[in-house]
């Protein structure tokens, strides 16, 4: 896709129709840039996506918590204010999850795409780009960035791009659980309603031994396409094999571990659990909490089948990996999420190295924000280190880039609190004002008005 420099100059270019170049597009569209959104899809599918629609989640259906005292929750209390598009989207789609944000993926992806398509100053076009354009730009291309632009981008960078694998969770029918064997509990009892939003299959210790022996017995999927790259796995997103290969208990302490629930059958607490969470508006589709693995599909149905209330379990969608790509960004990216070689050009989502639903958005946000100022002559908006999303931005930007991997939302970004606060509960709650208070200081500073103040501006509204 190629568009003529004469529009280019006067128009800003967003490259990637995910959560970040939506965010984007409709941020800098806000704030009065016309903006052309190229996403490649359908014209070009990719191996995670199912349908051509923006904002497709493809990963899970969560958004990560929605509690105060949690750092996705401040992050999307920081989104609010800003006037976030996909947080809106989020909350209006929003299905049963105890604390956090999950919504029903077909209608949150709707919602999304009808109000990119339906503002005056959004052009969606849908063609590949394979090449970064000359004038204002910001490229949001997420985990599948097509050959020809990651070429493009590697000759933009002047160095080699990392990668590591992303996995999907396998999600099933909710009628084929067997609720005689599982039970709707949320950890702590958190959140619940009708007695849970959370479907549990809860495993004794023979019943975990067998299932880890099956899952590291059973045959992985070949990563025919990256096969001379080497292995390499974000950790926040691991697939179930890989975990269990580190030790004999490793999935017991991690996406099965048992903490804040107990079995009514039994009155105790299970050896381990695995976690079934609600995927649509209807609840009739449940998907595998931090279950990504890519097992050959006839060895997963049967793996997982193994687990107590998934015998016989309709599987609508199995595991499956893709490749995530990413650059180097503290060598090549400023805290405003600009590119420090060219002006006019800013990256946002995933390619930066930030990681989560939350994150990808937020960054997309401050990148769309940014560019549409830079249009207008206006200095970017650097936000404050005590913010969650300023947080972020400051850390891949500025850490090691030898040692640079992605890091998602999380208070030990954070600087410390003065005076220092001992109790976690209270100090992360004194994070929260702190950061609030200092992003709402920052744009004042900018005349940036929250998002209150302009909520019934026409380009605000979702349709």
């Amino acid at each position: 896709m190629h568009m003529p420099r004469t529009d280019m100059q006067r128009r800003l270019t967003v490259i990637g129709g995910g959560l970040a170049g939506s965010e984007a597009a409709w941020q800098a569209a806000r704030a009065g840039a016309r903006v052309t959104l190229v996403e490649m899809r359908p014209a070009r599918p990719t191996p995670a996506h199912r349908t051509d629609r923006l904002a497709e989640l493809v990963c899970s259906n969560s958004l990560g918590s929605d509690l105060p005292d949690r750092a996705g929750g401040l992050l999307k209390a920081e989104l609010r204010r800003l006037g976030s598009l996909i947080i809106a989207a989020a909350e209006r789609a929003a299905v049963p999850a105890g604390g956090a944000l999950a919504v029903d993926r077909d209608a949150f992806a709707a919602i999304v795409t009808r109000a990119i398509e339906d503002h005056p100053r959004i052009d969606l076009v849908r063609d590949e780009a394979t090449a970064v354009p000359d004038g204002p730009c910001v490229v949001a291309t997420g985990p599948l960035t097509s050959d020809r632009l990651a070429t493009d981008l590697r000759r933009l960078t002047g160095q080699d791009h990392l990668y590591f694998y992303d996995a999907l969770a396998p999600i099933v029918t909710a009628e084929s659980i067997d609720l005689t064997v599982a039970f709707r509990q949320s950890r702590h009892d958190r959140g619940d309603t009708d007695g849970g939003d959370y479907i549990n299959c809860p495993l004794d210790e023979p019943a975990y031994r067998a299932f880890v022996a099956a899952l590291l017995a059973a045959e992985r999927i070949p990563l025919r396409d990256f096969e001379h790259e080497a292995e390499v796995f974000f950790e926040g997103c691991l697939p179930i094999e890989v975990i269990a290969a580190r030790s004999p208990d490793a999935l017991a302490f991690g996406p099965m571990r048992p903490i804040g629930l107990r079995d009514p059958r039994t009155g105790r607490r299970p050896f381990a659990v695995v976690q079934l969470r609600q995927d649509n508006v209807a609840g009739s589709l449940y998907n595998l909490v931090g279950f990504q693995t890519n097992l050959r599909w006839g060895d997963q149905e049967r793996v997982l089948r193994m687990i107590p209330g998934l015998a016989g379990a309709e599987f609508v969608r199995l595991g499956q990996m893709h490749r995530n790509t990413f650059i180097n960004a503290p060598a090549l990216l400023t805290p405003g999420l600009a590119f420090r070689g060219r002006p006019g050009l800013y990256f946002a989502g995933q390619i930066t190295g930030i990681e989560g639903y939350t994150g990808n958005a937020a960054s997309g946000l401050l990148a769309g924000l940014n560019a549409a100022r830079a249009l207008s002559g206006h200095a970017d908006v650097v936000l404050p280190p005590t913010t969650m999303l300023g947080a972020l931005c400051h850390y891949i930007t500025a850490c090691d880039p030898d040692r640079f991997q992605p890091m998602k939302a999380n208070f030990g970004l954070l600087p410390p609190l003065e005076p220092a606060i001992r109790h976690k509960a209270e100090r992360y709650r004194a994070y929260g004002a702190r950061a609030l208070a200092d992003l709402d200081a920052c744009l004042a500073r900018h005349d940036i008005p929250l998002a209150e103040e302009h909520a019934q501006a026409p380009d605000d509204v979702l349709v």
